[in-house]
């Protein structure tokens, strides 16, 4: 999933689609979140979102706690571990067209393309919404030429054992996701579900790459761009989400970076608002006309103090439930340094923390899922949650 203020995540949304869980009047919403955990904790039946368990436990680029992000290993491992939906693409475009799965254009960082002597001469500077970027660009590649590359760990500091596995799977593409998803629907008997991201669509656009287009064709030809079908679509630009919602009919969440942040897509068109605005009443009024979710950072549901401490729970949670959207935030992740300070257990930066403590605090806001690298963890979190 994306990320725009740490670069680091993605997000997600839940749709009035199935309107079973806030539908009708949002009868349930008055339920704690424990009894509304409890009760949709095992909901199954009927397609659409309504049928994810909730809190829904989203496998964040895979499962790339344990596998480098965004490869078919981690994607793989995620379902593996029990995540209810593998956000299987953070969707860049190639030169020839064609949609891959990186967490950035910016590839030197996930894939081993420096030690591809004739690439060296692609590595370049470019202003990526607003920030100088320097290095290997998606765009720049054809698909056939990226393919001879292999994923590398992008956090190795934090996460050396996932170095292991350097090198050994190539850059997915998201026509081979939903080739994936359909062969491991048929594999596991039950619906494997994906959220996919459109990430930077307006330097995209700017470049002929259009990624909405992209994305709502492959849909399209997959069958997979209906009311109920299995694939949430996410971004940070608003207008992005504005016209997939005109392209297809699939679940949409929108991305909200820190409160202070402004979309990219408004910095563009001059739009002065902030995510602070977005997430008052008439904000998310706005948000609900054409989603069904959004996919707050952590920190806008619970603040954080000067330390990196929890501070307060804000409003959020029960004003986007006000309005039929469901939330789901991120990125939670095992090792100190993301988690809140009271979780942290030691001071190294590859040691994991309490992330058992700090699902719980998170959970208990209501919210109706979340990104975590971890699947495994926020699997168990959430029994713990949902029987506690």
């Amino acid at each position: 999933m994306g990320s725009q203020d740490e670069h680091t995540d993605g997000t997600g949304r839940r749709a009035l689609l199935g309107a079973a869980m806030f539908g009708a009047g949002g009868a349930v919403l008055g339920l704690s979140g424990t009894a509304r955990a409890a009760g949709a904790g095992s909901a199954g039946h009927g397609g659409g979102l309504k049928s994810l368990p909730v809190p829904t436990v989203i496998g964040h680029r895979g499962a790339s706690g344990y596998r480098p992000e965004h490869t078919f290993g981690s994607y793989q491992l995620a379902l593996d571990l029990g995540a209810d939906v593998v956000e299987a693409g953070d969707l860049v475009p190639t030169r020839d067209g064609h949609l891959v799965c990186r967490h950035e254009p910016e590839i030197g960082g996930t894939t081993n393309v420096a030690d591809h002597p004739e690439f060296a001469g692609r590595r370049t500077t470019k202003v990526l919404d607003g920030v100088s970027t320097t290095g290997w660009f998606t765009e720049d590649f054809t698909l056939a030429e990226l393919k001879t590359l292999r994923a590398i760990e992008r956090i190795p500091a934090n996460r050396p054992h996932n170095t292991l596995y350097n090198g050994r799977w190539d850059i997915p593409t998201f026509e081979e996701v939903l080739k994936w998803q359909d062969e491991q629907t048929r594999k596991r008997g039950k619906q494997v579900w994906i959220y996919p991201e459109t990430k930077h669509p307006t330097y995209f656009r700017a470049l002929g790459l259009g990624l909405e287009e992209r994305v709502a064709k492959l849909l399209h030809q997959h069958g997979k761009a209906k009311r109920n079908s299995p694939v949430i679509l996410q971004s940070f630009e608003p207008t992005s989400i504005q016209r997939l919602n005109k392209l297809v009919d699939n679940p949409l969440v929108v991305l909200l970076s820190a409160a202070s942040t402004r979309p990219w897509d408004f910095v563009e068109k001059g739009d002065p608002r902030t995510v602070a605005d977005l997430i008052t009443p008439k904000g998310l009024r706005e948000i609900a006309g054409y989603a069904q979710g959004i996919g707050p950072t952590l920190d806008l549901v619970i603040t954080k103090k000067a330390d990196g401490s929890l501070d307060k729970e804000t409003t959020l949670v029960a004003d986007a439930h006000k309005v039929g959207l469901i939330l789901h935030p991120y990125t939670m992740r095992n090792e100190n340094p993301f988690l809140p300070a009271e979780y942290r257990r030691g001071t190294d930066a590859d040691a994991y923390g309490d992330a058992f403590g700090a699902f719980k605090r998170y959970f208990a806001t209501g919210i109706d899922g979340v990104f975590t690298d971890n699947a495994d963890t926020g699997v168990l979190a959430r029994a713990d949650f949902v029987n506690g």
